[in-house]
């Protein structure tokens, strides 16, 4: 019990204080957990003179030579980014210590290498924090659902493309407008990019993939969409028929008669307001998990914020150093299905389709014939309005995406057709 655990936190940004706040408020309760004390060796940072709270003496701009230091036990990343996060991983991990990190873009792209570095090293790689912030969730899918076998993992990963749909929805307002307020009250960043165009949600969809499946996902296998395109009409379309948007981290086992594959996609989509996802609200995350015994599983809460990230990553310090002082390494990653990524052309999904026609006989039937053509079935179709009003609204059923990709291209042609004015995949619709 008198030996401390020695950590060497990497960044100190708003998770990091968060992390050496904690560490420092729960040092009673961390070391009965534990067994030992845990105390911070240093906090390697760039710029140490914007770091006042933090004791002058644990500052260091020195990264490589904190994570390699001989007293060092853990290593805990929160700097974010590919390198040099990444070789200053992989420089601890052959010193021998075991890392907790909060960086799922390295991990969405480098997650193999990695995990294989810390294996040879026999040490842990711990990564809660990179997905859905405090939610308890990456554990839960590589630990206590490894006796099961998981069909679907459908998430609310980002929160600020959600609180974005969210306000959408409830004003009325366009994206640009949406946006405006997000950024002002600090939900989004001064550049927005990974978050309204996907990319952090693809990141954080390929963790999920790999975990759930057993089978080495990257980010480049990911479709990615983002929100920016998705208008006022759209949300309106989705209320008409029960529905609401979301952006939504869609990861699936699909199975064929040529052999299973993983389709892995990041887009907007509606989904009906009885699915438990539509509720969720703001900047919340959540989860949904479709598993052959344990059934429908759903997780939820704060998807991001220094204390609830923080949170997640003292839970991993935990049990990384509960690993520690018994000598031992947790249960590792397992790639052994190696099932290959679907393209998205391939994958099965559905489309709700709103068009501008001509009101005059023949063009609903002229429409339907241009469906069937590409091989899509029209599961409901109504029109609206009458004259230069009118509109017809379509939900398919499920066909290759490819196949309702050309349907719509060649609506955009048909002479009846003056205008495809929505267009959203739809999830969960019986």
């Amino acid at each position: 019990m008198s030996d401390p655990l020695k950590v060497a936190l990497l960044g100190c940004g708003t998770v990091g204080s968060a992390v050496l706040r904690l560490l420092e408020e729960q040092a009673g309760d961390l070391t009965a957990r534990i067994g030992r004390p845990v105390e911070v060796a240093g906090v390697a940072v760039r710029r140490p003179d914007r770091h006042p709270d933090v004791p002058a003496h644990l500052l260091t701009t020195d990264a490589h030579g904190l994570v390699t230091r001989d007293d060092v036990d853990l290593v805990v990343e929160v700097i974010g980014g590919i390198e040099p996060v990444r070789s200053l991983l992989l420089a601890a991990f052959e010193a021998g210590k075991s890392v907790v990190s909060a960086n799922k873009a390295l991990l969405a792209d480098d997650g193999v290498e990695l995990h294989a570095a810390a294996a040879k090293a026999g040490v842990d790689l711990y990564y809660e924090a990179a997905v859905a912030g405090a939610i308890p969730l990456l554990r839960p899918l590589r630990e206590s659902l490894a006796g099961d076998q998981l069909r679907r993992v459908v998430g609310i990963v980002n929160g600020t493309t959600n609180y974005i749909l969210s306000r959408m929805a409830e004003t009325g307002h366009g994206f640009t407008e949406a946006l405006a307020e997000a950024t002002e009250l600090g939900y989004a960043e001064a550049d927005p990019t990974a978050d309204v165009d996907g990319f952090d949600a693809a990141a954080k969809a390929a963790i999920l993939a790999s975990l759930a499946f057993h089978t080495p996902v990257s980010a480049t296998d990911v479709y990615r969409e983002g929100i920016s395109a998705v208008t006022a009409t759209d949300v309106a379309r989705a209320a008409e028929i029960g529905c609401t948007v979301k952006l939504l981290a869609i990861c699936e086992r699909v199975l064929a008669d040529g052999g299973d594959s993983v389709a892995v996609r990041v887009h907007p989509a509606m989904i009906p307001t009885t699915h438990p996802l539509a509720s969720v609200g703001g900047a919340f995350n959540a989860v949904f998990v479709e598993a052959e015994a344990a059934g429908q599983l759903m997780f939820y809460g704060q998807g991001a914020g220094g204390d609830a990230t923080a949170s997640a990553v003292l839970g991993d310090l935990v049990a990384v150093a509960r690993n520690r002082v018994a000598g031992v390494a947790g249960p590792g990653v397992t790639t052994y299905a190696g099932l290959p990524a679907r393209p998205i052309a391939e994958t099965p999904t559905r489309y709700h389709v709103s068009l501008d026609v001509a009101d005059k006989p023949g063009v609903l039937a002229t429409v339907a014939q241009e469906f069937a053509r590409h091989g899509v079935s029209i599961a409901t179709v109504r029109q609206d309005g009458h004259g230069d009003a009118a509109t017809l609204v379509i939900v398919t059923h499920s066909a290759p995406d490819a196949a309702l990709s050309a349907t719509v291209t060649a609506l955009r042609e048909m002479p009846a057709v003056r205008g495809v004015t929505s267009i959203l995949r739809v999830e969960g619709l019986s």
